[in-house]
């Protein structure tokens, strides 16, 4: 009875550690995302609350509700925790630290931050019409005369490179280029006279989530920042004045 009991109890621990396992892998990773979701973008944003209830949040200030409900639209969607880092505390950083030091009023819940401000930065994520990782071209950053990507205007008319990255994959001992998985990337072009200068790159880890009114391609949270670049941060506290 003892040794059935301590092999129940190995059994139970094996499937705990498992399951932590998985759970830690979708936290990093974004998790695997089911194609086809019945609702909308923004609906779709509402159901996932752990990665998006943030964003759902700052694209209702944003005014942008009915966009995100009603038109056709390609979403690279940011995660909560880039919005999360770039708010902060006086103490870890972001547009509060600075603000902390000013001796200006900091930012307290996502309405604090100009509507107008939140609206020109969620729209440099979003792009008219419906395009799925197989419309895109392939893009490899160290050889881009070959595999440029391409570039698109979003919303608020930045420009934006859009490209598939083939990675390489391991035949035997031997690198196949090209030949592993593909994966979308988007990289902010913060001046357009300088076209191939300073990218903001973001990789996509879900792609292909497709709601009723477009697509939701899930941006990576590491090596990222909600806006791309360090502007809206500068915008915030010049808010603020």
């Amino acid at each position: 009875m003892e040794k059935t009991m301590k092999m129940i109890m190995m059994l139970v621990g094996f499937a705990v550690m498992a399951t932590a396992c998985k759970k830690d892998e979708y936290y990093v990773d974004g998790g695997q995302a089911i194609a086809n979701f019945d609702g909308t973008i923004l609906e779709y944003l509402d159901a996932h609350p752990v990665h998006f209830d943030s964003l759902a949040q700052v694209i209702r200030l944003a005014g942008l509700e009915d966009v995100f409900d009603n038109d056709t639209l390609t979403f690279f969607a940011p995660n909560d925790r880039n919005i999360r880092e770039l708010i902060g505390d006086y103490r870890r950083g972001g547009v509060n630290r600075e603000l902390y030091r000013l001796n200006r009023d900091t930012i307290q819940q996502l309405s604090d931050i100009d509507p107008l401000i939140w609206r020109k930065y969620l729209q440099r994520y979003m792009f008219r019409g419906k395009n799925l990782l197989a419309d895109y071209p392939q893009v490899d950053f160290d050889v881009l005369n070959a595999f440029p990507g391409q570039n698109y205007y979003s919303y608020d008319n930045t420009v934006c490179n859009i490209g598939v990255v083939f990675h390489d994959a391991d035949a035997n001992g031997s690198v196949l280029k090209y030949g592993g998985y593909r994966q979308l990337a988007i990289s902010y072009i913060p001046n357009v006279s300088f076209p191939f200068s300073d990218w903001q790159r973001v990789y996509v880890i879900s792609s292909d989530i497709q709601p009723a009114n477009g697509v939701v391609h899930a941006l990576a949270y590491l090596n990222s920042r909600f806006g791309f670049d360090s502007q809206m941060h500068f915008d915030i506290i010049d808010s603020k004045r």
